[in-house]
């Protein structure tokens, strides 16, 4: 729908974005959603326009339900649902829509229980998170709706962050614009997406409304941050991050240009504040859509189990967790004397089981394989494995989620126990490398400064060990990390090759070590938990190698 013949008359406008967190799926409950949330809304203040995320029928992304025989009945249904509601406002409903066989990435705008106009997705990611071209075809036309006589255009993500959308609803007329998102997080997001804003206003200088999912979908957090920018870029209006909130926008027309009335503007917070609450969200919400009645995860004293039980109490409260320490014969005195403290200071459920007799068992059965073979790995793997084995079967016999404790670093190089230590269900640290695990571990102290140190500081500051050996360190077998952390981001994020690694002055044998660990140890990730990505590049979704290959490190 285009916009013409526009009437020269002074106009107010007063949006209300739906910061909302719908269930992927869940077709009639985020129906029930969209009119529960518009009435609470209408109950405190009156609205012209109710804006809902990208796709918030379905919530995203969707994925493969999306080609469910039954989507189109239910989608109707939903919307059919909402019009009967008959709410006395602007709706604005993103939903998978069907038009001469082919699927859009659809908005409406529902008055009155009437439908007033439509918009189809004219720009389809396919990178990094996204494959909308699997499902999706593109639309072509502006959408343009004369609201209280300020004539609004619509669009739908992406839309705004390639050229032609925009530049297309200001030739239609449009003098504001309404963008709803399915805008996951990642670091440095939220600058990104001002500066993709700011580059559309070079096209057609209108304030922009933009709309945000929030909330934690599989590894995917949606963190919300939905903001209003004015024609010159400045942000005017701005929510807050991983938080549901409907947050008002006001809009003045005079015939000519839309201003936003400057409105709550929620204060940034600094990276590693926002990196924690997103890893809170994102375990948080698979916890509880998933419908766990908690979480178990092995405290071993070290810091990734620190940080992991205390992300863990802040997303889901002391009682649903639950620590057990599972000490053999090479686990220090220091390691018991801290995973003690630390379920101590957060007041979870804290167990401990000692499993040398479990392995002695392994051992036994084992002779005869084991037979005139020097120890290696494999017994040290033994342990690790023993101790899956109680940790997943608490999880069968109580309804909890085992967390695993593995960070992007340890992933990276397979510097893991396949069955063993990756043995469960959610790795809330799997996106997140080593030194940003200390540097999180030292941030949740200062969380709790009236308490002391949480986190015991001895946590913090013993050289990391899996503790499978006598006298074991990471440092044995891996680079330091400070190392190990700067070549995997240039590998991993950065898809720099071998050389161009070499050539930034790290050390050969170093990065065609690491670069082959990586490479070598894909099949182990294709088995891992699923966890919070954080990073432009997680493993899982965003990068995807082959398990056999023969490609060779090098250019």
């Amino acid at each position: 729908m285009s916009f013409s013949n526009q009437e020269q008359v002074q106009a107010s406008l007063r949006i209300v974005m739906a910061q909302v967190n719908p269930l992927v799926g869940d077709i009639p409950g985020n129906a029930e959603l969209v009119i529960r949330t518009a009435r609470v809304i209408l109950g405190e203040q009156s609205a012209d326009i109710i804006a809902f995320p990208e796709l918030i029928l379905t919530a995203y992304p969707p994925e493969d339900l999306l080609l469910r025989e039954s989507l189109d009945i239910r989608i109707e249904s939903a919307l059919e649902k909402i019009r009967e509601a008959r709410l006395d406002t602007h709706l604005v409903v993103g939903y998978p829509g069907r038009e001469g066989g082919c699927l859009f990435n659809m908005v409406c705008i529902i008055y009155r229980g009437e439908t007033i106009g439509t918009y189809k997705k004219q720009c389809l990611p396919n990178y990094q998170v996204f494959d909308e071209k699997r499902y999706f075809t593109e639309g072509s036309e502006p959408c343009v709706v004369n609201i209280n006589g300020l004539p609004t255009g619509f669009t739908i993500c992406e839309d705004l962050w390639e050229s032609g959308p925009m530049a297309q609803a200001a030739a239609a007329g449009a003098k504001l614009m309404v963008n709803i998102n399915g805008s996951p997080f990642h670091t440095n997001k939220l600058a990104e997406r001002q500066q993709a804003l700011e580059s559309r206003l070079a096209e057609a200088p209108m304030p922009i409304v933009y709309v945000n999912q929030v909330g934690g979908q599989d590894e995917l957090v949606f963190d919300g941050c939905s903001m209003a920018i004015d024609k010159n870029g400045a942000v005017r209006v701005l929510a807050p991050a991983c938080e549901e909130k409907n947050v008002l926008v006001t809009a003045q027309f005079d015939g000519s240009e839309a201003e936003i009335e400057e409105g709550e503007i929620t204060a940034l917070e600094d990276h590693l504040a926002l990196v924690y609450k997103v890893l809170v969200q994102g375990l948080k919400d698979y916890v509880n859509k998933n419908g766990f009645r908690g979480v178990v995860l092995g405290l071993s004293g070290g810091i990734d189990s620190a940080l992991t039980l205390a992300i863990a109490v802040d997303a889901l409260g002391s009682h649903r967790v639950n620590a057990i320490m599972m000490p053999f014969r090479y686990t220090s005195e220091i390691s018991i004397e801290d995973a003690a403290e630390q379920a101590g200071n957060f007041g979870v459920n804290y167990r401990v089981i000692v499993i040398d007799n479990i392995y002695e068992s392994f051992m036994t059965n084992l002779a005869e394989e084991f037979a005139g073979t020097e120890v290696d790995l494999a017994e040290q793997n033994l342990q690790a494995r023993a101790r899956g084995v109680l940790l997943m079967a608490i999880s069968n016999k109580k309804g909890y989620l085992v967390l695993t404790t593995g960070n992007k670093s340890e992933m990276a190089v397979g510097y893991s126990t396949l069955y063993g230590d990756m043995a469960g269900g959610f790795d809330v640290l799997k996106d997140v490398p080593k030194m940003l695990v200390y540097k999180l571990a030292r941030y949740r102290n200062t969380m709790a400064a009236s308490d002391g140190e949480i986190i015991p500081a001895r946590i913090i500051e013993r050289p990391p060990s899996a503790e499978l050996a006598p006298d074991q360190v990471d440092e044995d077998n891996l680079p330091p990390y400070e190392i190990l952390d700067q070549i995997l981001e240039l590998y991993i994020e950065g898809d720099q090759s071998a050389h161009a690694i070499i050539e930034k002055g790290f050390d050969q044998d170093t990065v065609m070590r690491v670069l082959r660990l990586v490479d070598l140890n894909e099949y182990k990730r294709r088995q891992a938990p699923v966890g919070v990505r954080i990073s432009k590049k997680g493993f899982g979704r965003d990068r995807r190698y082959p398990i056999t290959s023969g490609w060779q490190l090098g250019e």
